[in-house]
């Protein structure tokens, strides 16, 4: 009798542990304030282009706000994209940032 209980026991120990786990580990990232991304958005350019999985990571930092964020396709724009060598690029106050950048740098570097 002593067995299964410490049996049962541990058995819900270790379900809980994997909820746990799992929902730790599904959290998306938290969404960026409208008018942050609003304010990085009319100060900055993002080139990316389709296909650009650094592109995408980029997009989601933003959540569903990245709709307001300037963004340049150069698969489909290429005539804008001359002079962007590698997606993503974000231009601000007239130089270039490559790669993917944190909120709090864009933040910095708009001045939001």
């Amino acid at each position: 009798m002593k067995i299964k209980k410490s049996f049962w026991i541990t058995i819900i120990i270790i379900l809980a542990v994997i909820i746990l786990s799992m929902l730790i580990l599904s959290k998306k990232h938290p969404e960026t304030p409208e008018n942050i991304v609003k304010c990085i958005g009319e100060n900055s350019e993002l080139y990316g282009q389709l296909g650009c999985s650094a592109c995408k990571k980029q997009e989601e930092l933003f959540g569903e706000n990245s709709k307001y964020l300037t963004i340049i396709d150069c698969w489909n724009e290429r005539e804008k994209c001359l002079e962007i060598e590698y997606t993503p690029t974000w231009i601000i106050k007239g130089e270039k940032y490559v790669g993917v950048q944190s909120i709090e740098k864009l933040k910095e570097l708009t001045g939001c």
